[in-house]
């Protein structure tokens, strides 16, 4: 088999691996809140725009995914790395506040479509659970 041949066929398997891969990959796009029931008391609209409600973090915080970007009330994070494996998703992110730059480790856990638990590993009892907000 000429070596174009070979290049070809690996480069086709290779995208065949990619593309079944991220078919099953966890959906994280939009608002994620502790309690369900605080969805509005957490998330609101200002026009075409989702944000925190003033007092989003009595409510226990929350958070917004969209595209590569985590937004949080104090702190904008992009994503920089993603490991999809399974239900499990491991993210490394650039994150900044007012006052610092950092990068995080996100580990996610896909419990449903709607709800997934964060995992902080070497601290095997921490965990935080989360639930999708229906559209605010």
């Amino acid at each position: 088999m000429g070596s174009r041949k070979v290049v070809a066929l690996r480069a086709t398997l290779i995208s065949l691996l990619l593309l079944s891969g991220s078919a099953n990959a966890l959906d994280l796009n939009g608002a994620w809140v502790g309690d369900a029931d605080n969805c509005t008391k957490v998330f609101a609209r200002k026009g075409a725009q989702l944000g925190f409600t003033d007092m989003s973090d009595v409510y226990g915080g929350g958070f917004i995914v969209d595209g590569d970007q985590i937004i949080g009330k104090f702190a904008h994070c992009r994503i920089r790395a993603r490991k999809d494996n399974g239900p499990n998703v491991n993210l490394i992110a650039s994150c900044a506040t007012d006052m610092m730059l950092s990068s995080v480790q996100f580990s996610l856990k896909e419990l449903d479509a709607n709800s997934l638990i964060r995992l902080f590993p070497g601290m095997e009892d921490m965990e935080i659970r989360y639930h999708r907000c229906a559209a605010p």
